[in-house]
Protein backbone atom coordinates (compact mmCIF):
# COMPACT_ATOMS: atom_id res chain seq x y z
CA UNK A 1 0.00 0.00 0.00
CA UNK A 2 0.99 3.57 -0.91
CA UNK A 3 1.78 5.84 2.05
CA UNK A 4 -0.76 8.42 1.03
CA UNK A 5 -4.52 7.33 0.27
CA UNK A 6 -5.18 8.21 -3.31
CA UNK A 7 -8.67 10.22 -2.22
CA UNK A 8 -9.55 11.14 0.98
CA UNK A 9 -13.03 12.05 1.72
CA UNK A 10 -12.98 14.57 4.72
CA UNK A 11 -16.63 15.34 6.88
CA UNK A 12 -18.54 15.01 3.98
CA UNK A 13 -22.37 16.56 5.07
CA UNK A 14 -25.13 17.39 2.47
CA UNK A 15 -28.49 17.09 2.43
CA UNK A 16 -31.69 17.61 -0.10
CA UNK A 17 -33.95 20.01 -0.72
CA UNK A 18 -37.64 18.96 0.09
CA UNK A 19 -40.71 21.31 0.98
CA UNK A 20 -38.86 23.96 1.79
CA UNK A 21 -36.46 22.40 4.30
CA UNK A 22 -33.08 20.60 4.28
CA UNK A 23 -33.01 16.31 4.96
CA UNK A 24 -29.31 15.30 6.32
CA UNK A 25 -28.65 12.56 4.60
CA UNK A 26 -24.84 12.64 5.13
CA UNK A 27 -22.99 13.88 8.46
CA UNK A 28 -19.25 14.24 8.33
CA UNK A 29 -19.26 10.90 6.65
CA UNK A 30 -15.00 10.11 6.41
CA UNK A 31 -12.72 7.16 4.71
CA UNK A 32 -9.94 6.92 3.08
CA UNK A 33 -8.98 4.95 -0.12
CA UNK A 34 -5.32 3.29 -1.49
CA UNK A 35 -4.43 2.59 -4.83
CA UNK A 36 -4.43 -1.34 -5.43
CA UNK A 37 -6.58 -1.63 -2.91
CA UNK A 38 -10.51 -1.61 -2.25
CA UNK A 39 -12.66 0.39 0.16
CA UNK A 40 -15.91 -1.55 1.13
CA UNK A 41 -19.02 0.61 2.58
CA UNK A 42 -21.13 -1.64 3.64
CA UNK A 43 -24.85 -0.56 5.57
CA UNK A 44 -28.59 -0.62 5.35
CA UNK A 45 -30.47 1.10 2.28
CA UNK A 46 -31.23 4.78 3.23
CA UNK A 47 -27.28 4.68 5.52
CA UNK A 48 -26.04 7.05 2.83
CA UNK A 49 -23.52 4.54 0.73
CA UNK A 50 -24.75 5.14 -2.32
CA UNK A 51 -24.89 9.04 -2.34
CA UNK A 52 -21.27 9.22 -0.91
CA UNK A 53 -20.19 7.79 -4.09
CA UNK A 54 -22.48 9.70 -6.59
CA UNK A 55 -21.37 12.73 -4.65
CA UNK A 56 -17.73 11.82 -5.66
CA UNK A 57 -18.86 11.79 -9.14
CA UNK A 58 -20.99 15.18 -9.01
CA UNK A 59 -24.21 13.18 -10.23
CA UNK A 60 -26.78 14.27 -7.37
CA UNK A 61 -29.13 16.58 -8.49
CA UNK A 62 -27.89 19.89 -8.69
CA UNK A 63 -31.38 21.40 -7.92
CA UNK A 64 -32.07 19.28 -4.87
CA UNK A 65 -28.65 18.80 -2.87
CA UNK A 66 -26.92 21.54 -0.76
CA UNK A 67 -23.58 20.60 0.33
CA UNK A 68 -23.02 21.51 3.81
CA UNK A 69 -19.73 20.71 4.61
CA UNK A 70 -16.51 18.70 2.96
CA UNK A 71 -13.99 18.36 1.13
CA UNK A 72 -12.47 15.73 -1.41
CA UNK A 73 -8.60 15.15 -1.70
CA UNK A 74 -6.89 13.40 -4.46
CA UNK A 75 -3.53 12.24 -4.63
CA UNK A 76 -2.06 13.85 -8.22
CA UNK A 77 0.62 13.30 -10.21
CA UNK A 78 2.66 16.05 -8.85
CA UNK A 79 0.72 17.84 -5.75
CA UNK A 80 -2.89 16.88 -3.94
CA UNK A 81 -6.23 18.10 -5.35
CA UNK A 82 -8.27 19.50 -2.47
CA UNK A 83 -12.10 19.63 -4.34
CA UNK A 84 -15.53 20.92 -2.38
CA UNK A 85 -18.15 18.42 -3.12
CA UNK A 86 -20.38 19.68 -6.00
CA UNK A 87 -17.18 21.68 -7.61
CA UNK A 88 -17.58 21.64 -11.82
CA UNK A 89 -13.98 19.98 -11.46
CA UNK A 90 -15.24 16.84 -10.29
CA UNK A 91 -17.16 16.65 -13.48
CA UNK A 92 -13.92 16.69 -15.53
CA UNK A 93 -12.66 13.59 -13.80
CA UNK A 94 -15.40 11.46 -14.76
CA UNK A 95 -14.72 8.55 -17.24
CA UNK A 96 -11.04 9.68 -17.53
CA UNK A 97 -9.94 9.41 -13.64
CA UNK A 98 -13.28 8.24 -11.89
CA UNK A 99 -15.42 5.59 -13.38
CA UNK A 100 -18.38 3.61 -11.86
CA UNK A 101 -20.27 0.61 -12.23
CA UNK A 102 -23.69 1.12 -11.85
CA UNK A 103 -25.91 -1.54 -9.94
CA UNK A 104 -28.25 -2.64 -12.98
CA UNK A 105 -26.56 -2.91 -16.43
CA UNK A 106 -29.90 -3.04 -18.24
CA UNK A 107 -30.96 0.75 -17.42
CA UNK A 108 -27.26 1.73 -16.86
CA UNK A 109 -26.59 0.80 -20.68
CA UNK A 110 -27.84 2.75 -23.67
CA UNK A 111 -30.78 -0.17 -24.95
CA UNK A 112 -30.72 1.23 -29.12
CA UNK A 113 -26.78 1.72 -29.18
CA UNK A 114 -24.55 -1.66 -29.50
CA UNK A 115 -23.03 -2.85 -26.82
CA UNK A 116 -19.61 -2.14 -29.24
CA UNK A 117 -20.63 1.26 -30.46
CA UNK A 118 -21.31 2.43 -26.10
CA UNK A 119 -17.68 1.90 -25.57
CA UNK A 120 -16.56 3.37 -28.37
CA UNK A 121 -18.30 6.46 -27.58
CA UNK A 122 -16.39 6.21 -23.89
CA UNK A 123 -13.03 6.03 -25.62
CA UNK A 124 -13.49 9.04 -28.16
CA UNK A 125 -14.52 10.94 -24.92
CA UNK A 126 -11.99 9.98 -22.55
CA UNK A 127 -8.83 8.86 -24.30
CA UNK A 128 -6.64 9.48 -27.75
CA UNK A 129 -8.51 6.02 -29.16
CA UNK A 130 -10.55 7.45 -32.31
CA UNK A 131 -12.54 5.43 -34.91
CA UNK A 132 -11.58 2.43 -36.25
CA UNK A 133 -8.51 2.03 -33.78
CA UNK A 134 -11.23 2.65 -31.16
CA UNK A 135 -13.39 -0.17 -32.15
CA UNK A 136 -10.38 -2.64 -32.04
CA UNK A 137 -9.73 -1.09 -28.40
CA UNK A 138 -13.41 -2.02 -27.65
CA UNK A 139 -13.15 -5.76 -28.72
CA UNK A 140 -9.75 -5.82 -26.76
CA UNK A 141 -11.77 -4.55 -23.67
CA UNK A 142 -14.46 -7.06 -24.50
CA UNK A 143 -11.42 -10.05 -24.37
CA UNK A 144 -10.22 -8.28 -20.79
CA UNK A 145 -13.71 -8.62 -19.30
CA UNK A 146 -13.61 -12.20 -20.74
CA UNK A 147 -17.00 -11.86 -22.50
CA UNK A 148 -17.41 -14.82 -25.17
CA UNK A 149 -17.22 -13.90 -28.66
CA UNK A 150 -15.84 -10.22 -28.22
CA UNK A 151 -16.19 -9.59 -32.14
CA UNK A 152 -19.95 -11.08 -32.15
CA UNK A 153 -20.88 -9.19 -29.06
CA UNK A 154 -19.30 -5.60 -30.85
CA UNK A 155 -22.16 -5.72 -32.60
CA UNK A 156 -25.27 -7.18 -30.44
CA UNK A 157 -27.88 -5.22 -28.05
CA UNK A 158 -27.76 -5.28 -24.66
CA UNK A 159 -30.98 -7.23 -24.29
CA UNK A 160 -29.21 -9.61 -26.56
CA UNK A 161 -27.09 -10.38 -23.54
CA UNK A 162 -27.14 -12.31 -20.16
CA UNK A 163 -27.23 -10.07 -17.05
CA UNK A 164 -23.80 -11.48 -16.25
CA UNK A 165 -22.67 -10.91 -19.67
CA UNK A 166 -24.21 -7.35 -19.79
CA UNK A 167 -22.37 -6.83 -16.34
CA UNK A 168 -19.50 -7.43 -17.84
CA UNK A 169 -19.97 -4.72 -20.74
CA UNK A 170 -20.55 -2.42 -18.00
CA UNK A 171 -17.23 -3.35 -16.44
CA UNK A 172 -15.17 -2.73 -19.80
CA UNK A 173 -16.94 1.16 -20.56
CA UNK A 174 -15.64 1.89 -16.93
CA UNK A 175 -12.14 0.73 -17.21
CA UNK A 176 -12.03 2.13 -20.87
CA UNK A 177 -10.04 4.74 -19.68
CA UNK A 178 -8.11 3.69 -17.43
CA UNK A 179 -9.47 5.37 -14.37
CA UNK A 180 -7.51 5.37 -10.89
CA UNK A 181 -10.93 4.96 -9.10
CA UNK A 182 -13.15 2.39 -9.87
CA UNK A 183 -16.86 2.79 -7.94
CA UNK A 184 -18.92 -0.30 -8.01
CA UNK A 185 -22.43 0.12 -6.72
CA UNK A 186 -23.65 -3.32 -5.97
CA UNK A 187 -22.49 -4.43 -8.96
CA UNK A 188 -23.17 -8.18 -7.77
CA UNK A 189 -26.62 -7.91 -6.76
CA UNK A 190 -29.05 -9.57 -8.96
CA UNK A 191 -26.40 -12.36 -9.71
CA UNK A 192 -26.24 -16.24 -10.12
CA UNK A 193 -23.56 -17.42 -7.33
CA UNK A 194 -20.99 -18.84 -10.32
CA UNK A 195 -21.38 -15.82 -11.56
CA UNK A 196 -21.02 -13.37 -8.99
CA UNK A 197 -17.74 -14.99 -8.04
CA UNK A 198 -16.49 -14.85 -11.86
CA UNK A 199 -17.29 -10.55 -11.56
CA UNK A 200 -15.38 -10.39 -8.39
CA UNK A 201 -12.55 -12.40 -9.38
CA UNK A 202 -12.48 -10.31 -12.70
CA UNK A 203 -12.78 -6.72 -10.38
CA UNK A 204 -9.46 -8.11 -8.82
CA UNK A 205 -7.47 -9.39 -11.57
CA UNK A 206 -8.27 -5.62 -13.40
CA UNK A 207 -7.47 -4.02 -10.24
CA UNK A 208 -3.92 -6.06 -9.79
CA UNK A 209 -3.60 -4.83 -13.37
CA UNK A 210 -3.77 -0.86 -13.43
CA UNK A 211 -3.43 -0.48 -10.07
CA UNK A 212 -6.81 1.24 -9.26
CA UNK A 213 -8.12 2.33 -5.99
CA UNK A 214 -11.69 0.99 -5.70
CA UNK A 215 -15.10 1.90 -3.89
CA UNK A 216 -17.65 -1.16 -3.57
CA UNK A 217 -20.71 -0.76 -2.30
CA UNK A 218 -22.76 -3.77 -1.10
CA UNK A 219 -25.11 -4.97 1.57
CA UNK A 220 -23.69 -8.44 0.86
CA UNK A 221 -21.06 -9.15 3.73
CA UNK A 222 -20.12 -12.46 2.12
CA UNK A 223 -18.95 -10.29 -0.72
CA UNK A 224 -17.61 -8.09 1.55
CA UNK A 225 -15.15 -11.46 2.98
CA UNK A 226 -14.22 -12.16 -0.95
CA UNK A 227 -13.22 -8.48 -1.98
CA UNK A 228 -12.69 -5.79 0.39
CA UNK A 229 -9.12 -4.95 1.92
CA UNK A 230 -10.83 -2.04 4.00
CA UNK A 231 -14.85 -1.72 5.57
CA UNK A 232 -16.39 1.30 6.23
CA UNK A 233 -20.23 0.67 7.90
CA UNK A 234 -22.28 3.01 7.40
CA UNK A 235 -25.76 3.74 9.22
CA UNK A 236 -28.66 6.70 8.94
CA UNK A 237 -25.93 8.68 7.18
CA UNK A 238 -23.03 8.22 9.42
CA UNK A 239 -20.05 6.31 9.39
CA UNK A 240 -20.46 3.94 12.76
CA UNK A 241 -17.19 1.55 11.85
CA UNK A 242 -13.53 1.66 9.66
CA UNK A 243 -10.98 -0.53 9.72
CA UNK A 244 -9.16 -3.64 8.07
CA UNK A 245 -11.71 -6.05 6.76
CA UNK A 246 -10.57 -9.19 8.83
CA UNK A 247 -10.65 -7.01 12.02
CA UNK A 248 -14.19 -5.39 11.48
CA UNK A 249 -15.69 -8.98 10.05
CA UNK A 250 -14.07 -11.07 12.98
CA UNK A 251 -14.13 -8.52 15.42
CA UNK A 252 -16.80 -5.97 14.94
CA UNK A 253 -16.82 -2.73 17.66
CA UNK A 254 -19.90 -1.31 16.88
CA UNK A 255 -23.16 -3.14 17.76
CA UNK A 256 -24.64 -2.59 14.17
CA UNK A 257 -22.07 -4.08 12.94
CA UNK A 258 -22.37 -6.76 14.91
CA UNK A 259 -26.14 -7.20 14.37
CA UNK A 260 -25.46 -6.65 10.36
CA UNK A 261 -23.05 -10.01 10.96
CA UNK A 262 -25.15 -11.83 12.96
CA UNK A 263 -28.52 -11.52 10.54
CA UNK A 264 -27.09 -12.93 8.08
CA UNK A 265 -28.11 -17.20 7.43
CA UNK A 266 -24.73 -18.66 8.27
CA UNK A 267 -23.59 -21.34 5.37
CA UNK A 268 -24.66 -24.81 5.83
CA UNK A 269 -26.42 -24.25 9.11
CA UNK A 270 -30.15 -24.42 9.54
CA UNK A 271 -31.57 -22.19 12.38
CA UNK A 272 -35.28 -21.86 14.08
CA UNK A 273 -35.03 -18.64 12.97
CA UNK A 274 -32.30 -15.42 12.08
CA UNK A 275 -31.11 -12.78 14.49
CA UNK A 276 -32.70 -9.59 13.39
CA UNK A 277 -31.22 -5.90 14.43
CA UNK A 278 -31.24 -5.69 18.03
CA UNK A 279 -33.21 -8.52 18.77
CA UNK A 280 -32.38 -10.49 22.04
CA UNK A 281 -33.34 -14.19 20.63
CA UNK A 282 -30.51 -17.02 19.98
CA UNK A 283 -31.64 -18.72 17.59
CA UNK A 284 -31.23 -22.67 17.73
CA UNK A 285 -29.67 -25.12 15.56
CA UNK A 286 -32.43 -27.52 13.55
CA UNK A 287 -32.04 -31.23 12.50
CA UNK A 288 -32.55 -31.90 9.05
CA UNK A 289 -35.96 -32.49 7.52
CA UNK A 290 -37.32 -36.38 7.13
CA UNK A 291 -39.20 -37.12 3.75
CA UNK A 292 -41.40 -39.64 6.12
CA UNK A 293 -45.05 -39.55 6.41
CA UNK A 294 -45.44 -36.54 3.96
CA UNK A 295 -48.79 -36.18 1.73
CA UNK A 296 -48.18 -35.35 -1.55
CA UNK A 297 -49.77 -31.48 -2.37
CA UNK A 298 -48.70 -31.44 -5.77
CA UNK A 299 -47.29 -34.17 -8.12
CA UNK A 300 -45.13 -33.38 -11.64
CA UNK A 301 -44.71 -35.68 -14.56
CA UNK A 302 -43.27 -35.62 -17.51
CA UNK A 303 -43.82 -31.27 -17.16
CA UNK A 304 -41.99 -29.73 -20.16
CA UNK A 305 -42.07 -26.18 -22.22
CA UNK A 306 -40.46 -25.59 -25.91
CA UNK A 307 -40.29 -22.55 -27.35
CA UNK A 308 -39.48 -21.84 -31.07
CA UNK A 309 -36.86 -19.24 -31.87
CA UNK A 310 -36.85 -17.25 -35.15
CA UNK A 311 -33.26 -16.97 -36.71
CA UNK A 312 -31.67 -15.35 -39.84
CA UNK A 313 -32.49 -11.77 -41.05
CA UNK A 314 -33.87 -12.36 -44.42
CA UNK A 315 -34.53 -16.04 -44.53
CA UNK A 316 -36.16 -16.79 -41.43
CA UNK A 317 -34.91 -20.52 -40.04
CA UNK A 318 -36.82 -21.84 -37.01
CA UNK A 319 -35.35 -23.73 -34.25
CA UNK A 320 -36.50 -25.40 -31.07
CA UNK A 321 -35.22 -24.33 -27.91
CA UNK A 322 -35.88 -26.86 -24.75
CA UNK A 323 -36.10 -24.52 -22.43
CA UNK A 324 -37.38 -27.17 -19.55
CA UNK A 325 -36.56 -30.88 -20.53
CA UNK A 326 -39.43 -33.48 -18.80
CA UNK A 327 -38.71 -32.88 -14.85
CA UNK A 328 -41.15 -35.46 -12.65
CA UNK A 329 -41.23 -34.55 -8.98
CA UNK A 330 -43.70 -34.20 -5.86
CA UNK A 331 -44.10 -31.28 -3.46
CA UNK A 332 -45.20 -32.24 -0.20
CA UNK A 333 -47.82 -30.72 2.14
CA UNK A 334 -46.45 -28.39 4.76
CA UNK A 335 -42.58 -28.57 3.05
CA UNK A 336 -40.53 -25.66 1.97
CA UNK A 337 -38.97 -26.93 -1.41
CA UNK A 338 -35.35 -25.16 -2.71
CA UNK A 339 -34.93 -24.46 -5.98
CA UNK A 340 -32.03 -23.66 -7.38
CA UNK A 341 -29.87 -23.20 -10.75
CA UNK A 342 -28.09 -20.28 -12.54
CA UNK A 343 -30.13 -17.76 -14.65
CA UNK A 344 -31.65 -19.38 -18.15
CA UNK A 345 -31.68 -22.54 -15.71
CA UNK A 346 -35.49 -23.27 -15.97
CA UNK A 347 -36.38 -21.83 -12.82
CA UNK A 348 -39.09 -19.60 -13.60
CA UNK A 349 -40.54 -21.03 -16.44
CA UNK A 350 -41.27 -24.03 -14.34
CA UNK A 351 -42.49 -21.71 -11.83
CA UNK A 352 -44.89 -20.37 -14.35
CA UNK A 353 -46.24 -23.72 -15.64
CA UNK A 354 -47.12 -24.56 -12.24
CA UNK A 355 -49.60 -21.49 -12.25
CA UNK A 356 -50.65 -22.08 -15.48
CA UNK A 357 -48.98 -18.72 -16.41
CA UNK A 358 -47.36 -20.08 -19.52
CA UNK A 359 -48.40 -23.70 -21.19
CA UNK A 360 -46.92 -26.50 -20.84
CA UNK A 361 -45.32 -28.18 -24.08
CA UNK A 362 -46.36 -31.68 -22.17
CA UNK A 363 -46.66 -33.19 -18.75
CA UNK A 364 -49.06 -32.92 -15.90
CA UNK A 365 -49.21 -30.81 -13.10
CA UNK A 366 -51.53 -33.27 -10.81
CA UNK A 367 -53.53 -31.08 -7.24
CA UNK A 368 -56.21 -32.62 -6.07
CA UNK A 369 -56.84 -34.99 -8.48
CA UNK A 370 -56.51 -32.07 -10.93
CA UNK A 371 -54.41 -31.96 -14.42
CA UNK A 372 -54.17 -28.35 -14.27
CA UNK A 373 -51.76 -27.93 -17.29
CA UNK A 374 -55.55 -28.96 -19.14
CA UNK A 375 -57.49 -26.18 -17.63
CA UNK A 376 -58.06 -22.91 -19.35
CA UNK A 377 -58.37 -19.72 -17.91
CA UNK A 378 -62.10 -19.74 -16.60
CA UNK A 379 -61.20 -23.18 -15.35
CA UNK A 380 -58.57 -21.91 -13.41
CA UNK A 381 -60.08 -19.16 -11.67
CA UNK A 382 -61.30 -22.21 -9.24
CA UNK A 383 -57.84 -22.95 -8.30
CA UNK A 384 -55.95 -19.74 -8.24
CA UNK A 385 -56.91 -18.77 -4.37
CA UNK A 386 -54.86 -21.86 -3.58
CA UNK A 387 -51.72 -20.75 -5.60
CA UNK A 388 -49.91 -18.08 -5.08
CA UNK A 389 -46.65 -16.20 -6.28
CA UNK A 390 -44.40 -13.58 -4.47
CA UNK A 391 -42.73 -11.98 -7.03
CA UNK A 392 -39.45 -10.48 -7.18
CA UNK A 393 -39.13 -6.87 -7.51
CA UNK A 394 -41.94 -5.52 -4.71
CA UNK A 395 -41.35 -2.08 -6.24
CA UNK A 396 -42.91 -3.39 -10.12
CA UNK A 397 -45.29 -5.92 -8.05
CA UNK A 398 -47.82 -3.17 -6.68
CA UNK A 399 -49.36 -0.83 -8.61
CA UNK A 400 -47.90 2.67 -7.13
CA UNK A 401 -51.52 3.91 -8.01
CA UNK A 402 -53.20 2.08 -5.60
CA UNK A 403 -53.45 1.96 -2.26
CA UNK A 404 -52.27 -0.42 0.13
CA UNK A 405 -55.92 -1.40 1.17
CA UNK A 406 -57.26 -1.53 -2.62
CA UNK A 407 -54.13 -4.12 -3.28
CA UNK A 408 -55.36 -6.44 -0.66
CA UNK A 409 -58.76 -6.41 -1.34
CA UNK A 410 -58.44 -6.12 -5.44
CA UNK A 411 -57.81 -10.50 -5.00
CA UNK A 412 -60.79 -10.49 -3.00
CA UNK A 413 -63.10 -8.79 -5.15
CA UNK A 414 -62.13 -10.89 -8.06
CA UNK A 415 -62.48 -14.14 -6.89
CA UNK A 416 -65.59 -13.18 -4.81
CA UNK A 417 -64.43 -14.14 -1.11
CA UNK A 418 -65.85 -12.12 1.80
CA UNK A 419 -69.43 -10.98 2.14
CA UNK A 420 -69.40 -7.28 1.86
CA UNK A 421 -66.75 -4.36 1.60
CA UNK A 422 -66.55 -4.49 5.71
CA UNK A 423 -65.63 -7.97 5.79
CA UNK A 424 -62.97 -7.74 3.41
CA UNK A 425 -61.38 -4.60 5.26
CA UNK A 426 -61.51 -6.60 8.32
CA UNK A 427 -59.25 -9.45 6.26
CA UNK A 428 -57.17 -6.27 4.58
CA UNK A 429 -56.55 -5.43 8.53
CA UNK A 430 -56.01 -9.29 9.40
CA UNK A 431 -53.52 -9.66 6.96
CA UNK A 432 -51.42 -6.44 7.80
CA UNK A 433 -51.44 -7.87 11.09
CA UNK A 434 -49.83 -11.12 10.15
CA UNK A 435 -47.03 -9.15 7.91
CA UNK A 436 -46.11 -6.95 10.94
CA UNK A 437 -47.57 -3.65 9.00
CA UNK A 438 -49.50 -1.21 10.77
CA UNK A 439 -53.28 -1.05 10.43
CA UNK A 440 -52.96 2.43 8.43
CA UNK A 441 -51.07 1.83 6.33
CA UNK A 442 -54.38 0.83 3.92
CA UNK A 443 -54.80 4.73 3.20
CA UNK A 444 -51.01 4.29 1.78
CA UNK A 445 -49.55 4.20 -1.57
CA UNK A 446 -46.54 1.48 -2.35
CA UNK A 447 -43.88 4.60 -2.45
CA UNK A 448 -44.24 5.74 1.00
CA UNK A 449 -42.78 2.17 2.27
CA UNK A 450 -38.99 1.00 2.65
CA UNK A 451 -38.21 -2.31 0.71
CA UNK A 452 -38.84 -4.15 3.15
CA UNK A 453 -42.37 -2.79 3.87
CA UNK A 454 -42.90 -3.07 -0.07
CA UNK A 455 -42.35 -7.46 -0.09
CA UNK A 456 -44.49 -7.59 3.38
CA UNK A 457 -47.29 -6.06 1.31
CA UNK A 458 -46.70 -8.38 -1.31
CA UNK A 459 -46.28 -11.30 0.82
CA UNK A 460 -49.73 -10.30 2.70
CA UNK A 461 -51.41 -10.13 -1.10
CA UNK A 462 -50.73 -13.72 -1.62
CA UNK A 463 -51.58 -14.88 1.64
CA UNK A 464 -55.37 -12.92 0.82
CA UNK A 465 -56.61 -15.61 -0.79
CA UNK A 466 -55.94 -17.96 1.69
CA UNK A 467 -53.57 -20.09 -0.35
CA UNK A 468 -51.75 -23.68 0.57
CA UNK A 469 -49.08 -23.56 -1.85
CA UNK A 470 -46.84 -20.15 -2.50
CA UNK A 471 -44.08 -19.85 -4.87
CA UNK A 472 -41.45 -17.69 -3.42
CA UNK A 473 -39.29 -15.97 -6.47
CA UNK A 474 -36.32 -14.84 -5.63
CA UNK A 475 -38.34 -12.96 -2.79
CA UNK A 476 -35.65 -11.41 -0.96
CA UNK A 477 -33.04 -11.23 -3.30
CA UNK A 478 -32.70 -6.94 -3.57
CA UNK A 479 -33.07 -7.08 0.18
CA UNK A 480 -30.69 -5.63 2.75
CA UNK A 481 -29.47 -8.50 5.20
CA UNK A 482 -31.04 -7.05 8.29
CA UNK A 483 -34.67 -7.07 6.21
CA UNK A 484 -33.96 -10.04 4.60
CA UNK A 485 -33.80 -12.02 7.71
CA UNK A 486 -36.84 -10.54 8.78
CA UNK A 487 -38.52 -11.31 6.17
CA UNK A 488 -37.22 -14.94 6.25
CA UNK A 489 -38.85 -15.25 9.71
CA UNK A 490 -41.59 -13.86 8.80
CA UNK A 491 -42.40 -16.41 5.71
CA UNK A 492 -41.34 -19.24 8.24
CA UNK A 493 -43.42 -18.37 10.74
CA UNK A 494 -46.66 -18.03 8.69
CA UNK A 495 -46.10 -21.51 7.04
CA UNK A 496 -46.19 -22.96 10.68
CA UNK A 497 -49.12 -20.69 11.36
CA UNK A 498 -50.84 -21.42 8.24
CA UNK A 499 -49.83 -24.83 7.06
CA UNK A 500 -48.42 -23.16 3.95
CA UNK A 501 -46.31 -25.21 1.23
CA UNK A 502 -43.76 -23.39 -0.50
CA UNK A 503 -41.21 -23.68 -3.33
CA UNK A 504 -38.56 -21.41 -3.18
CA UNK A 505 -36.36 -20.12 -6.09
CA UNK A 506 -33.15 -18.11 -4.70
CA UNK A 507 -29.42 -17.63 -6.35
CA UNK A 508 -28.33 -17.34 -2.66
CA UNK A 509 -27.56 -21.16 -1.53
CA UNK A 510 -26.68 -20.54 1.85
CA UNK A 511 -30.63 -18.92 2.15
CA UNK A 512 -32.37 -21.53 -0.07
CA UNK A 513 -30.50 -24.24 2.72
CA UNK A 514 -31.56 -21.95 5.57
CA UNK A 515 -35.17 -22.20 4.24
CA UNK A 516 -35.69 -25.38 2.69
CA UNK A 517 -36.83 -28.93 4.11
CA UNK A 518 -35.25 -30.66 0.49
CA UNK A 519 -33.37 -29.10 -2.20
CA UNK A 520 -33.84 -29.28 -6.19
CA UNK A 521 -30.64 -28.13 -8.52
CA UNK A 522 -31.81 -27.60 -12.42
CA UNK A 523 -29.12 -27.57 -14.81
CA UNK A 524 -30.30 -26.25 -18.80
CA UNK A 525 -33.80 -27.20 -18.24
CA UNK A 526 -32.85 -30.50 -16.20
CA UNK A 527 -33.02 -31.84 -12.45
CA UNK A 528 -29.31 -32.10 -11.88
CA UNK A 529 -29.49 -33.31 -8.55
CA UNK A 530 -32.57 -33.10 -5.34
CA UNK A 531 -32.81 -34.36 -1.87
CA UNK A 532 -32.89 -33.63 1.60
CA UNK A 533 -31.32 -29.76 2.32
CA UNK A 534 -28.56 -31.38 4.06
CA UNK A 535 -27.71 -34.17 1.53
CA UNK A 536 -27.95 -31.74 -1.42
CA UNK A 537 -25.25 -29.28 0.61
CA UNK A 538 -23.29 -31.51 2.94
CA UNK A 539 -22.79 -33.95 0.65
CA UNK A 540 -23.71 -33.20 -3.24
CA UNK A 541 -23.66 -35.61 -6.38
CA UNK A 542 -23.27 -33.71 -8.66
CA UNK A 543 -20.19 -31.94 -10.18
CA UNK A 544 -22.63 -29.05 -10.82
CA UNK A 545 -23.81 -28.81 -7.60
CA UNK A 546 -20.65 -28.66 -6.17
CA UNK A 547 -19.15 -26.04 -8.41
CA UNK A 548 -22.41 -23.88 -7.54
CA UNK A 549 -21.26 -24.66 -3.50
CA UNK A 550 -17.96 -23.59 -4.37
CA UNK A 551 -18.96 -20.39 -5.15
CA UNK A 552 -21.06 -19.73 -1.92
CA UNK A 553 -19.58 -16.36 0.02
CA UNK A 554 -20.07 -16.76 3.40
Amino acid sequence: MQESPFLVVNNLSLGFKSEGEVRMVLKGVSFSVYSGQTTAIVGESGSGKSVSSLSLMNLLPKNKVVYDAGEFVFDGDDKKIQLAPGSLALEGMRGGKIAMIFQEPMTSLNPVMTCGEQIVEMLELHTQWKGHDAEKRAVELFKEVLLPRPEQMFGQYPHQLSGGQRQRVMIAMAIAAEPALLIADEPTTALDVTVQASILELLKNLQTKYGMAMIFITHDLGVVKAIADYIVVMKNGEVVETGDAKQVLHHPNHPYTKGLLECKPIPGVKLDRLKTMNAEYEPKVLSDFSEEKKDVLISIKGLSKQYIKSTGIVFKKQEIVQAVHPLTFDIYAGETLGLVGESGCGKTTLSRMLLGLIPASGGEVTYQQEDLTKLNASQWKSYRKDLQIIFQDPYSALNPKHTVGDLLMEPLIVLGLHRNAQDRLQRVYQLLDQVGLPRESVNRYPHEFSGGQRQRIVIARALSVEPRFIICDESVAALDVSVQAQVLNLLNDLKKELGLTYLFISHDLSVVYHMSDRIMVMNKGKIEEMGTAQQVYHAPISEYTKKLLGSVMG
